[in-house]
């Protein structure tokens, strides 16, 4: 909303205008009248909208056209005064409304006193010939007629304007009105199913206007929708078209500020854009080495969303139910690549664990991107919350982590380095528990450098995000080395292989404190003797790192996801001992974990989908 109102008066000499602000001000007729009036300024707390209001004056005999011309590219609404029983004066509207203008114009017949009769029937013609005219206020400044309704219908002119929300010569609202009133009754529709209950009007009318409605106010509201339109209620409940219908009655009826305040609570600016502060709250600071991840409320949230667009309770989101999902936003957030990026079904739908690693993988990556998505689906109005930078949460900084080792992050990146044809993207791929059969349907086109799935580590479910870096040793950059854990990969059966996967480490990561593994890829094949001065194994030993890891996705099956829980578990715990790491009670404990509780896990979102 605007943080103050600027009204000038304009018109003929004569017309009552200096008068009209100086009644407002003394709550009187003054018997001298100045040439003009000075400049007064209204405060918040004495105006029914609560914001400071200008009003100026403007006196042809002691101002310029210049400065007039500076008066009005300051203003925010005009009101243009003429004397009802000066017939000249009334003609004189239109020449002054050819100013061009670009701001709401109040027509103001003043001195009502003095005559009978309204000019309304003059200056209609003249209302209907510019758009700019909000209304038309017969005002008399010597009996106070009118004098504070004048001011209220500039303060609403520049607050709560018509323009951008309807077209007279239509008689209907405009298409970016339409648009964003479409959208807030597809987030205030919390089941989705195409109307809204009672349950969901009253929480609208809650967040709007702070107050419910009673059962007969209600009940009230879908009689005026049941008269007018044949399909503004379906059982019982406010469709899409009662609900536009209601806004457009408002409008017609004059009550602007009931669809405004609507507007501006679910984040509209006064072009009916999303404002940018709604989107993009000011509020969140992300220090260096420290990452954003979603909190438990956040979860819950998604998890709603997920659970009213899944219509055929099948755990996936079909193209049409994504669609329908993404259909507040202005544009599609997720291209083709998401499928290859996290979990699908056979079918390659996203999966509801799949659909949630997303949302994770963008607050890690990009939480700016994570809060304008937030704000599309109304995060912060269904939470009741002041903004939805409440969903995140910046874990504390790394080194605090090292020293204290213990982390109390639950998602891991692992950035996967080696050399072209080495298998890193069949390694990413299955992950996702695709097999290389599986793997060989994807398109070249659509392919990821991501990969992000949930791994268990001590029954501790957690976020592996795997990143492909691409195998140019000489321009690694920041991002490429900036990760909790380092996956190196090379083919076994390929003998120039494992070097790329050396002079990288040796390079990048022997004197940091970063964790290494090395991944033996294409293990199914004839393994070949690497040309290297030490064999893989002897480079492990020699600098303290795990041995490599015999890996394969030429599988019947999905993939074994041991080596994951692994690399999880390193990045969890980077300060473990290099004993520890060998020693198979450790290994055995890890993936006894993560097999109890990926089986629980599963039970228990059985038992959940029943009970949805």
């Amino acid at each position: 909303m605007r943080k103050d109102v600027r009204i000038l008066l304009v018109g003929e000499p004569k017309v009552g205008k200096t008068s009209l602000i100086m009644s407002l001000v003394s709550e009187e007729f003054p018997q001298v009248v100045p040439y003009r009036a000075e400049e007064i300024t209204i405060p918040a707390d004495v105006t029914p909208e609560r914001v400071p209001t200008h009003i100026v004056d403007y006196s042809e005999a002691e101002q310029t056209d210049e400065q007039l011309s500076s008066e009005i590219s300051k203003a925010n609404v005009i009101c243009i005064v003429y004397a009802v029983n000066n017939k000249k004066s009334i003609e004189k509207v239109s020449l002054a409304i050819v100013l061009e203008v670009l701001v709401p114009v109040i027509l103001v017949g003043n001195k009502s006193d003095l005559v009978e009769h309204s000019s309304m029937e003059t200056i209609l013609p003249v209302m209907n010939q510019y758009t700019e005219i909000e209304t038309c206020v017969e005002c008399s400044a010597k009996n106070l007629k009118n004098i504070s309704e004048l001011f209220y219908y500039a303060q609403k002119a520049v607050l709560h304007p018509t323009g951008p929300l309807y077209c007279p010569e239509e008689k209907q609202m405009k298409p970016a009105c339409i648009k964003a009133l479409t959208r807030i009754f597809k987030v205030s529709d919390l089941d989705n199913d195409g109307i809204l209950n009672d349950n969901e009007l009253n929480f609208f009318q809650r967040t709007c206007f702070n107050a419910p409605l009673v059962s007969q106010a209600l009940e009230d509201v879908k009689n005026v929708v049941r008269k007018n339109m044949i399909d503004g209620v379906c059982d019982n409940g406010l469709t899409l078209k009662g609900f536009l219908f209601l806004h457009t009655l408002f409008i017609q009826r004059g009550r602007h500020e009931t669809t405004w305040t609507v507007l501006r609570r679910f984040g509209y600016d006064d072009d009916l854009e999303l404002h940018q502060d709604y989107l993009f709250p000011l509020t969140l600071k992300v220090p260096p080495d420290c990452t954003t991840e979603l909190n438990h409320n956040a979860y819950l949230f998604l998890q709603s969303v997920f659970d009213k667009h899944d219509k055929d309770r099948d755990c996936a989101l079909s193209p049409e139910e994504l669609k329908d999902l993404f259909d507040v936003f202005p544009y599609m957030p997720w291209g083709p690549d998401v499928n290859n990026t996290v979990c699908t079904n056979d079918e390659g739908w996203i999966t509801y664990q799949g659909y949630l690693s997303q949302w994770t993988l963008t607050t890690y990556l990009d939480v700016q991107r994570c809060l304008e998505y937030l704000g599309y689906l109304g995060y912060s109005i269904i939470s009741e919350q002041e903004s939805q930078a409440v969903a995140i949460t910046v874990t504390r900084d790394k080194k605090i982590d090292l020293q204290k080792k213990q982390t109390q992050r639950s998602v891991f990146r692992c950035n996967v380095f080696g050399d072209s044809g080495s298998g890193k993207s069949g390694f990413l791929q299955a992950f996702l528990g695709r097999n290389l059969t599986r793997q060989n349907t994807v398109s070249e086109e659509h392919m990821s450098y991501y990969a992000i799935s949930t791994a268990y580590v001590y029954g501790q479910e957690k976020y592996l995000l795997l990143h492909e870096v691409f195998p140019d040793f000489d321009v690694l950059s920041d991002t490429d080395l900036a990760c909790d854990i380092v996956c190196l990969v090379y083919d076994a059966s390929n003998p120039h292989s494992f070097e790329y996967c050396a002079r990288v480490f040796k390079q990048y990561f022997m004197d940091t404190k970063t964790p290494c593994m090395m991944i033996a890829a294409k293990s199914d094949l004839q393994e070949a003797k690497q040309l290297y001065a030490l064999t893989p194994l002897e480079f492990c030993r020699k600098h303290k790192m795990p041995p490599p890891q015999a890996f394969t996705c030429n599988t019947a099956d999905a993939p074994c996801k041991d080596i994951y829980t692994k690399l999880t578990t390193m990045a969890m715990h980077p300060h473990v001992t290099q004993a520890d790491l060998k020693s198979s009670t450790f290994w055995l404990r890890v993936s006894a974990g993560a097999t109890v509780f990926a089986v629980l896990g599963f039970a228990m979102y059985r038992v959940l989908l029943k009970q949805r």
